[in-house]
């Protein structure tokens, strides 16, 4: 990798304050004083540093975010603020996006990450990675829904989706419910429902996979993956 790329990526500032740290005879590779900011670096095994400080090289990144209503899940957005905008500076660098999508409206466990392969896999629908939500629904949800969901039901464009497990939580006019689904269809949870004549009024993604929702993170709060969180992750998409 070149040297300004990769010292960029590191948070060691934009490409062009990078050439002046490389003027300025700051950075050493395996200890030797390099100036050229077009310098090939094997990032794994060169030891690159920047004023004696070693650089410590990573990839990718795995952030849990709790995301809040109102943010639109993409990297971008002429017209709203996304869930990338709200990442600190050091975490951005790592050029992360949305490992699928929540609803503008929606809140709850959103994965970022830049590792396109895992992405790639959880999303697979070969993989039927399971997604739980929690929801209140205007209706009362009862066996009979219960039945339908665990059949499939037609949405809106013709659509039949794969059995979703549906659980009654609290059952009156505003009815509380569970319900885990396999697949990521444009706004499935809200059409199902709307397919069996009720609506969502509140939406939230409580797991993926194997991934849970940390109950500490407030709206808008997000963290880095835990060794552990990551490797159960991985193991998700090994299934079939």
């Amino acid at each position: 990798m070149r040297m300004d790329k990769l010292l960029a990526n590191m948070g060691y500032g934009s490409r062009k304050e990078v050439k002046t740290l490389l003027k300025q005879g700051a950075i050493t590779v395996n200890g030797s004083q390099v100036k050229s900011p077009s310098i090939h670096v094997n990032e794994k095994k060169d030891i690159v540093q920047v004023n004696g400080e070693t650089v410590e090289y990573r990839e990718f990144i795995y952030l849990m975010m709790h995301k809040p209503p109102g943010l639109v899940s993409a990297t971008e957005d002429k017209r709203d603020e996304t869930v990338v905008d709200i990442l600190q500076t050091e975490d951005r660098i790592f050029e992360p996006f949305p490992v699928g999508r929540l609803d503008k409206d929606t809140e709850g466990l959103l994965l970022l990450t830049n590792d396109g392969t895992l992405a790639h896999q959880l999303l697979s629908p070969k993989k039927h990675v399971p997604k739980l939500y929690f929801a209140r629904i205007e209706g009362e949800v009862t066996e009979k829904t219960i039945e339908q969901f665990h059949q499939g039901v037609t949405l809106d464009d013709g659509y039949m989706t794969k059995p979703a497990i549906l659980q009654i939580l609290e059952a009156g006019p505003v009815s509380e419910i569970e319900v885990t689904i396999t697949e990521g269809k444009f706004h499935q949870v809200k059409r199902m429902f709307e397919a069996v004549g009720m609506e969502v009024v509140y939406l939230k993604r409580l797991r993926m996979g194997s991934l849970e929702l940390d109950e500490d993170l407030e709206l808008g709060e997000y963290r880095e993956l835990s060794d552990d969180e990551l490797s159960k992750l991985i193991q998700d998409t090994k299934k079939s």
